[in-house]
């Protein structure tokens, strides 16, 4: 089977068909994930370029494409790239595409996936385009989603934090409204509350939502979906520090027991150490499923599923 798209950008591409196959080539991955790897992928090139900070993400692709038997070429870093030097998006994209076979490039400004991938010789992904959308993370999402749920039609999602600047909690509302009968809500202050293009996105796919303050009102949820207040967005110190402790999940407050806790990552406060331990504390098998999911669309995108 094969995928509607050549380049990932935003989640808007993705069908229903897209996201299921995605799935399910995820749950195959799983069992070549657990053998150490094969190596369908021997012989391409990831370029990982990465102009804003990332961790989780940087390596989770590197050991996808490692995993599949392929090789990784690499920068993170504005200081030592082509940027720097005044070069646009689109010549360096024309450029690496001479070198790799597959490119993976986060940027802090929104819209740079969409420029990138418009000249892009090879399969392109966006990985993180400022506060605009970051499409894997919303699939292995997803993939948490069904594993420790069961399913995803039907499900009652709350997402905590700050929704205003948030790019992986904008692409899993937008994925989620391709399934049927899910329900979100929306919890964060005033100032930080999800953009006005993702709730009337929402509206029009018929997706029921509620937008509250109180993370109390989260509580009854199938899945909490815990962000951190992402200081990097905020222009005024003053407004991060009074916001940024604004939501605190503790073990005391999982007064329903088997709420799946999720959360992207990195977290800065806003889950406490004791509710680590709990066994529907999910966000640590959710970073493992971003290396099967990763894994999924690198083969897919590159015919060797």
């Amino acid at each position: 089977m094969t995928l509607s798209f050549e380049h990932l950008v935003s989640i808007e591409q993705l069908s229903r068909r897209d996201a299921d196959i995605l799935l399910k080539e995820a749950e195959q991955m799983e069992g070549i994930l657990k053998k150490g790897g094969d190596d369908r992928l021997h012989g391409k090139i990831l370029a990982n370029l990465f102009y804003e900070p990332s961790t989780r993400t940087h390596l989770s692709f590197a050991t996808a494409m490692y995993r599949l038997g392929g090789r990784v070429i690499s920068t993170e870093s504005v200081q030592f790239s082509s940027l720097y030097k005044g070069e646009s998006i689109e010549d360096t994209i024309r450029v690496v595409g001479q070198y790799a076979d597959i490119i993976c490039m986060r940027h802090a400004e929104v819209g740079s996936a969409a420029r990138g991938a418009l000249v892009s010789p090879i399969p392109f992904i966006n990985a993180g385009d400022g506060r605009g959308q970051h499409p894997t993370q919303a699939l292995l999402d997803l993939v948490t989603i069904r594993k420790e749920r069961s399913g995803i039609d039907g499900i009652h999602l709350a997402m905590v934090g700050d929704l205003k600047n948030g790019r992986t909690v904008h692409s899993l509302s937008l994925l989620l409204s391709l399934y049927t009968g899910v329900r979100l809500t929306l919890i964060s202050p005033r100032e930080l509350r999800m953009p006005a293009e993702i709730c009337d996105a929402l509206r029009e796919r018929g997706v029921i939502f509620e937008e509250r303050e109180k993370m109390e009102d989260a509580l009854s949820a199938d899945v909490l979906y815990m962000t951190r207040i992402q200081k990097e967005r905020f222009s005024d110190e003053k407004e991060y520090q009074r916001l940024k402790g604004i939501y605190v999940l503790c073990a005391r407050d999982l007064i329903k027991k088997n709420i799946t806790v999720m959360h992207p990552l990195p977290r800065v406060g806003e889950i406490s150490l004791d509710v680590d331990p709990l066994p529907n504390a999910a966000y640590f098998r959710q970073v493992r499923n971003g290396v099967t999911v990763r894994m999924a669309l690198l083969a897919m995108m590159l015919g060797k599923a």
